[in-house]
């Protein structure tokens, strides 16, 4: 009996931790959550050392984050850590309710190797929410300057505000992580000497940057002693006499360029891999003095990011991945309050994440199958209901009629639904109107027996017309209800690629959700169909019988009336 207690109060406790799980939510008043997984692993991008300070921009689109449950300028955002309890740092650089895009930085206290663990949550949805004090100085102490060019106009500045360019910064809207600062050829970028820029020949340094080059020659990069060059679509870094050669940049393509000045060696790396090396100079000038950005160059830039560290091959390659939004590394999926209780974890399932990323004109065309499905459904239910009695009451009605002796005396008491008795009253009105049947009546010509024939034919038409009455509605449903969808899934599938477009972000975990809740259009279009179609064409066969008994009985009407009471 105590083991039996004992088993039972295991139960009750893992239940209680199951459900506390399935219902975690960091606060019950934000309405939507966004989970961001960062996987390290070598499905992701692998990485071998944990990195602490890391910082890496969240991009939320309509593909996994509400946007109409937000405040329209996003000042209800926060960012808890993966225990669901502890407040991020983060900063906003772009928010845009209207198209549904955003950039959100969230600096990260550690991220783990090998796994896929790393998780972060981004919460909106909350009217009474306050907006927090951010700002863009969330990066390490070792950061010296970052440029985002996320302001709208003039120089681009760093946090601090000290450290900004010279000159205003032309900058493009759709650059790689929200704006990007647009070179001309011919004016560059300059950034004012300061101590924060500046280091030893032999180091720490580390200064890197995403570029779009149009031309294949220049000066990517001066400070001091050194220098970032393109030279034929072929990247080198110099500092004094050491040089390091190697790393290809198309134009027209966006590239993460990074150099290290550390423990000996000059390093420059393309994308997240090292592509060239040498040794440092046993004497070289210090580097300082003006950093000086796209002389000579054409094209644009985004997130220069210059540091009094060197930055380690993993950290490169996670910034790399995590700046550039790399499917195998970021994946971000959203979640509404309602769904964040089914399923374990929170987990809102297949079909929630397609219904919470149905964008209005998807909405609008469901709502109107929606319509649509109910009305097939009542003209379903209701003409069956009203096939089903005319077939049963125009049974038993022929059995009577054949059985009369007297065409003229059928009694059909309780027969209101046999369409077959409706013809029999009116050819009996007909011969009424012509004293068929009374004494010293005379009989029927021919042309007579045609007239009554033609007026029980024109209640014919009318009996079809109430049998096939609102079966029109059905063929609209089958007709248009897949094409309503299909419009419903092609405006879907437009919004989500223009979307993906105007953010720069070109991964499968942007277009998947988008796309995926756009074919539920189509599913909705099928799915009024289909059944649309099942019950059109069992009716259409009921209906038709009908019609035959209807035309058969007529015949079979007027050829005994001839027949008793025709001339002869």
């Amino acid at each position: 009996m105590k083991a039996v207690k004992k088993s039972l109060l295991l139960v009750a406790l893992c239940g209680g931790l199951l459900s506390t799980s399935a219902h975690a939510w960091w606060d019950a008043g934000f309405k939507h959550r966004t989970k961001v997984t960062l996987n390290t692993t070598a499905q992701g991008i692998e990485t071998k050392e944990a990195l602490s300070g890391a910082v890496v921009p969240v991009r939320l689109h309509s593909g996994n984050f509400d946007f109409l449950s937000a405040k329209p300028d996003g000042s209800d955002l926060r960012v808890v850590a993966a225990d669901d309890k502890t407040p991020m740092k983060f900063w906003v650089e772009r928010f845009d309710g209207t198209n549904e895009l955003a950039v959100v930085w969230v600096q990260l206290s550690s991220v783990a190797p090998g796994t896929d663990k790393n998780l972060i949550h981004v919460y909106a949805g909350n009217e009474k929410a306050v907006a927090e004090s951010t700002s863009p100085a969330i990066f390490d102490g070792a950061m010296g300057a970052v440029l985002t060019f996320a302001e709208k106009d003039g120089p681009a500045a760093d946090a601090s505000g000290v450290i900004k360019t010279s000159l205003p910064v032309v900058r493009e809207l759709t650059g790689l992580i929200g704006a990007a600062a647009k070179l001309d050829g011919e004016q560059s970028l300059t950034l004012a000497a300061n101590d924060k820029l500046k280091a030893p020949a032999a180091g720490p340094y580390s200064i890197s940057f995403w570029i779009k080059p149009e031309t294949a020659t220049g000066a990517l990069v001066k400070q001091g002693p050194l220098a970032v060059l393109l030279d034929a679509d072929k990247l080198s870094v110099t500092l004094g006499s050491a040089k390091a050669t190697g790393g290809d940049l198309p134009v027209s393509s966006w590239a993460h360029v990074a150099v290290t000045v550390g423990a000996g060696k000059l390093t420059l790396y393309v994308n997240g891999a090292q592509s060239a090396q040498a040794d440092l100079p046993a004497e070289a000038a210090a580097i300082e003095g003006d950093v000086v950005v796209g002389q000579g160059i054409k094209g644009l830039v985004d997130q220069l990011e210059i540091a009094s560290t060197v930055r380690s091959a993993d950290w490169l390659k996670f910034s790399h991945a995590a700046q550039s939004a790399d499917a195998k590394l970021v994946v971000a999926v959203g979640q509404t309050e309602e769904t964040a209780s089914e399923g374990e974890g929170g987990d809102p399932g297949y079909f929630g994440i397609l219904v919470g990323n149905l964008t209005v004109d998807a909405w609008v065309v469901i709502g109107i199958l929606a319509v649509m499905f109910v009305i097939s459904l009542w003209v379903m239910y209701v003409k069956a209901l009203y096939v089903g009695r005319a077939d049963k009451h125009n049974r038993v009605f022929l059995k009577m009629f054949r059985e009369a002796r007297d065409v003229m005396a059928v009694q059909a008491k309780g027969l209101e639904h046999s369409s077959l008795q409706r013809l029999y009253a009116a050819g009996l009105h007909e011969l009424q109107k012509r004293d068929v049947g009374k004494e010293g009546a005379k009989p029927l010509s021919g042309a007579s027996i045609d007239a009554v024939k033609a007026a029980i034919d024109a209640d014919l038409v009318r009996e079809s017309q109430d049998l096939n009455s609102n079966i029109v509605l059905l063929t609209i449903a089958i007709a248009g209800g897949p094409f309503l969808g299909l419009l419903g899934t092609v405006v879907g599938v437009m919004i989500t690629f223009a979307a993906i477009a105007a953010a720069g972000d070109v991964n499968v975990n942007a277009i998947a959700p988008g796309i995926a809740a756009a074919l539920l259009a189509t599913v909705a279009g099928l799915a009024v169909a289909i059944p649309a179609l099942f019950g059109y064409n069992y009716l259409a066969s009921r209906i038709k019988n009908i019609s035959s008994d209807m035309q058969i009985f007529i015949d079979e009407y007027v050829t005994r009336v001839a027949e008793i009471h025709g001339a002869r």
